[in-house]
């Protein structure tokens, strides 16, 4: 397919689009992209959050599924002449599926990335002297979050499902591989690099599983997805089990590497930030695997077909846009988190308070799945404004925690995802790191970026370079003047939180 098989439109008025799934941690988005990277609709379906015990996070995979039809779905019925050239998909990484083979039924609930249960299964390995090979060969870290400790402990603590994974019958994969095997009715099975470099089981180096990890983990290799390149035709959709969408799956893409590529980030030393559930810090560093001895992750980027590996430096912070979901359902002070920029608005500081939002432990560069939420600074005066403001603040606080160890220079941060709509909260991300903040016409750049590897994998787009052709700002916040004293004060009271949080519990 070519750019004009996309963009004809028949005497009906059809038009071909790319459709991005974006299965995020809290739902499902849905675009349709046309070749001039305009968003011709949207559709988006929330999924349960399932929380059995503290610490604890679980996802239904088929209310996933379901999420993705009903949303699939909303975006067609808001385009009926659109036409599906190709398929993307990007994803929540990390968390750990299983599903069967032949029913494509679900044993199990999914443990969710945010998931803290198998702590005491990263101190064993890490006890045992583990650690340091599992980094060299990962680029990653022993740590809850990552999808081989949770099949570890599925193997421990879960024996009838894992006994379906020992005999065959069950399926082992992250939520891209499980979405696959829905759209394709079984048929395929498999991941793409930059998930399954997100497993603690993937050779980061040699750009495949790996034995050892695999051995380490107890789990069989066998059951893994085929690891696949970012792009190409890596499977196609039955129409019987997806709404009657006959199109390949031509792009893949864990969603933090997908927003680097939504947000045209392809020369190395590019950055961005995505704001979502979590918060994300991404370079490219391009064909060098960079190591970092101050908390962050080396991870891949995009595998081209070729085979060539593009590697980033990633921050991953657990909780930034949950922070502000909590105070609107758990603590319900709020509405709607787009009424946090004019809450906030309503006074000039949190005089004085600071929230740490550990609700899932800390992540880059902390890395302490012990620590837990705390707020300092509650005087008889704090209100519910100077909460939500606290919590904005926090947000810009954990960035520059992660901002702070880069060593590449960053003249300017790229940022998308829907928090970045937030115009208080860009300013005081501006003020915190001392750079520009731009904000890009289309802030979806995770399902952007789905689409586009899709369009490049069907000839949609010809290079990289006709996606950065897209690109578009549609905002710059500059650090305000004068601004940068109050902004280290206001750092160096997180700080002392932050330390006071860790290790919170045994």
């Amino acid at each position: 397919m070519n750019s004009q098989d996309l963009s004809h439109r028949n005497d009906a008025g059809a038009v071909g689009v790319v459709l991005a799934v974006d299965a995020g941690t809290s739902g499902v988005t849905v675009l349709l992209v046309t070749e001039e990277a305009d968003v011709l609709a949207r559709g988006y379906a929330e999924f349960a959050q399932h929380f059995p015990r503290p610490g604890w996070v679980e996802h239904a995979p088929e209310e996933i599924w379901q999420a993705t039809l009903t949303a699939t779905q909303v975006a067609l019925d808001a385009a009926p002449g659109a036409v599906v050239r190709a398929v993307g998909i990007t994803n929540q990484r990390e968390t750990a599926v299983l599903w069967d083979r032949h029913s494509l039924a679900a044993p199990r609930r999914a443990i969710v990335w945010q998931d803290r249960r198998t702590s005491a299964i990263c101190e064993r390995l890490e006890t045992a002297g583990h650690g340091a090979r599992v980094t060299e060969l990962t680029g990653l870290r022993l740590d809850p979050y990552f999808t081989g400790t949770k099949l570890a402990w599925l193997r421990e603590h879960d024996p009838r499902a894992w006994a379906g994974v020992r005999s065959g019958q069950v399926a082992i994969g992250t939520v891209d591989s499980y979405l696959v095997a829905r759209m394709t009715n079984g048929e395929a099975h498999i991941t793409d690099a930059s998930n399954a470099s997100r497993t603690l089981l993937y050779d980061v180096k040699q750009g495949s599983w790996s034995d050892e990890l695999c051995e380490l983990m107890g789990v069989p290799l066998a059951a893994l997805p085929e690891v696949v390149p970012n792009w190409g035709p890596l499977a196609r959709t039955e129409p019987s089990a997806f709404l009657g969408i006959d199109a390949p799956i031509a792009g893949m893409a864990g969603d933090q590497q997908a927003a680097l590529f939504g947000q045209a980030c392809f020369d190395v030393g590019d950055a961005k930030c995505t704001y979502g559930t979590g918060s994300f810090i991404l370079v490219n560093t391009g064909t060098t695997l960079q190591r970092s001895d101050a908390g962050l992750l080396s991870t891949v980027a995009w595998q081209s077909p070729d085979g060539t590996l593009t590697y980033a430096l990633e921050g991953s912070i657990f909780v930034t846009g949950a922070a502000i979901q909590w105070l609107r359902d758990g603590l319900q002070i709020i509405g709607s988190a787009a009424e946090t920029a004019a809450i906030a608005g309503t006074v000039s500081d949190s005089q004085g308070v600071v929230f740490v939002p550990a609700l899932t432990g800390l992540g880059a560069p902390h890395w302490d799945p012990q620590a837990r939420g705390s707020i300092h600074g509650i005087t008889r005066g704090t209100t519910r404004a100077h909460l939500v403001r606290a919590t904005l603040e926090a947000i810009t606080f954990e960035v520059r925690d992660v901002f702070s160890t880069i060593q590449t220079p960053i003249p300017a941060l790229r940022v998308d995802g829907g928090a970045s709509r937030n115009p208080l909260l860009m300013q005081l991300q501006a003020d915190q790191l001392g750079v520009p903040v731009e904000r890009p016409r289309i802030v979806d750049t995770t399902g952007l970026g789905a689409a586009f590897l899709a369009g490049l994998g069907t000839g949609v787009w010809s290079s990289q370079q006709a996606i950065a052709a897209t690109w578009a700002l549609e905002r710059r916040f500059e650090p305000a003047r004068g601004a940068r004293k109050a902004a280290d004060a206001a750092y160096g009271q997180w700080l002392k939180a932050v330390e006071r949080s860790k290790a919170w519990v045994s």
